[in-house]
C-alpha cells in the first residue's frame, strides 16, 4: 500500500464491488430452491429420530418434536434391535478390504495397458471391463453355486473377494485414463537410472494417482457399503450379514417398533460414509479434476 500513488489510493477508497446482475440472482434462487427441495426428504428423517414411538404415531409427520431426549432411547432400541454392531464390522470389513484390494490391483492392472506396448493391449483392456457390460443380477445363481462348491458361501472372506472382484474394472478405466496423461518421458529417464517396472509404478506413478485413487476408492466403498443385493444372497447369516441387509431385516422383524426406530437405524448406517467423504473431500475433488 506504501508504494501506491495517491490517485490510486483514492480509487482503491471509492471503488465498489460489482453489482450482482439480475441473470446471477435469478441462478442464485434457483439454486436455493433446489438444495430446499433435495433436503426436504431429509427434513422427515431428523424431524422423526427426535420423536418417541407415541409421539411419532400422535404427531403430524412434518411437526417438530418436544423435546431432544427420545433421541437416544431411539439410538439405543436400533442399536440393539437390528444388530448394528456386527452388521458395521461387517460392512467396514467388506467395503474397506474389498475397495482398497480394487484400487491397487486396478492400478497395478492399468499400469500395463497405458505405459506398456505389447500385442492385443486393448482387448485385454476390454475384456477387462466387460464385466461392468451386463447386470449384477446375471451373476447372482452361478456365484451362489459357485461359492457352495468352494465353501465360500456365508463366510467373510467370500464376500471380501466377491467385491474385490466386482470392484476392479471401474478403478481399472479411470486409472488408465490418469495414467495415459502422464508423461512418457517419466519412464524413460526412470529406466535410464536403472528402476525396474516394479519400482517404477510404486515410487513413481502410484504417488501421483493419489488424488483419483481416493476418489475411487470412495466411489466403491460407498458402493460396497450399500449394497443389499449380493449380501442378502451370499452372506444373510447374522454372523456375515453387512448393515444394508441388517437393516432389511430389521425392518422386517421389527416393524412394531416404529418407523422412527427403523429412521434411526437408517440414519446410523449413513454415517460412516458420511465421515469418510468428509476425511477425503479434498483428495476427492482432486481426483475428479482432469489433467
Amino acid at each position: 500500500m506504501q508504494n501506491l500513488s495517491p490517485q490510486e489510493l483514492a480509487w482503491i477508497a471509492t471503488a465498489r464491488p460489482p453489482t450482482p446482475s439480475p441473470l446471477r440472482w435469478g441462478k442464485a434462487l434457483c439454486g436455493l430452491a433446489l438444495a430446499l427441495l433435495w433436503l426436504l426428504p431429509f427434513s422427515y428423517v431428523l424431524l422423526a429420530i427426535f420423536k418417541s414411538s407415541a409421539e411419532y404415531a400422535a404427531s403430524a409427520p412434518l411437526s417438530l418434536p418436544a423435546s431432544a431426549a427420545p433421541l437416544l432411547d431411539n439410538i439405543r432400541m436400533a442399536w440393539e434391535q437390528a444388530g448394528m454392531a456386527q452388521a458395521m464390522l461387517n460392512s467396514t470389513l467388506y467395503a474397506g478390504i474389498g475397495a482398497a484390494l480394487a484400487v491397487l490391483l486396478g492400478a497395478m492392472a492399468a499400469y500395463p495397458l497405458a505405459r506398456m506396448r505389447f500385442p492385443l493391449r486393448n482387448l485385454w483392456f476390454l475384456l477387462l471391463f466387460a464385466g461392468t457390460v451386463f447386470p449384477f443380477q446375471m451373476y447372482l445363481i452361478p456365484l451362489f453355486f459357485g461359492f457352495q462348491w468352494a465353501e465360500l458361501l456365508d463366510t467373510r472372506l467370500g464376500m471380501c473377494l466377491l467385491y474385490t472382484a466386482i470392484c476392479i474394472p471401474f478403478p481399472v478405466l479411470v486409472l488408465r485414463n490418469y495414467m495415459q496423461n502422464l508423461s512418457l518421458e517419466i519412464d524413460q529417464a526412470a529406466r535410464l537410472d536403472g528402476a525396474s517396472e516394479l519400482i517404477l509404478f510404486w515410487r513413481i506413478i502410484l504417488p501421483n494417482l493419489r488424488g483419483p485413487m481416493s476418489a475411487v476408492f470412495l466411489l466403491q466403498f460407498t458402493w460396497i457399503w450399500n449394497d443389499m443385493l449380493f449380501s442378502s444372497v451370499l452372506g444373510n447369516s447374522p454372523e456375515t450379514r453387512s448393515i444394508m441387509n441388517a437393516l432389511l431385516v430389521f425392518q422386517g422383524s421389527y416393524a412394531q417398533s416404529g418407523p422412527n426406530i427403523m429412521l434411526t437405524a437408517a440414519v446410523l448406517a449413513s454415517l460412516p460414509t458420511l465421515l469418510l467423504f468428509v476425511l477425503l473431500r479434498r483428495q476427492f475433488m482432486q481426483g475428479l479434476r482432469v489433467s
